[in-house]
């Protein structure tokens, strides 16, 4: 096989490893692939369509991230227009794969 781009497999081609807080990971329209709970927490989390750590609104609520171990993977990847706001299970660690 010739060298080509680079073309990512379903998954993203992006990533964040151990968010803690709320984080806007991308602040422009992507697909967001996986969410792992690394750490528990002692209350849910979610994956906000938001391009400001303001915009954790149930409007806005993609995915609740729950606070067990576990790994959210929204079917072939859900599409964000505005952004992508990960705000972690309280107490918890997640890491993102996104493009």
């Amino acid at each position: 096989m010739g060298a080509g781009p680079f073309v990512p497999f379903p998954g993203g081609a992006n990533s964040i490893l151990d968010i803690t807080t709320a984080t806007v990971v991308k602040a422009s329209q992507g697909a967001v692939y996986n969410v792992v709970v690394n750490v528990a927490g002692t209350a849910a989390g979610g994956v906000y369509d938001a391009n400001t750590t303001a915009g954790n609104t149930a409007a806005n609520l993609m995915y609740t991230i729950p606070d067990t171990l576990a790994t959210l993977i929204p079917g072939g990847g859900s599409p964000f227009f505005n952004g992508l706001l990960i705000v972690p299970p309280t107490g918890g660690t997640v890491s993102v794969f996104f493009q």
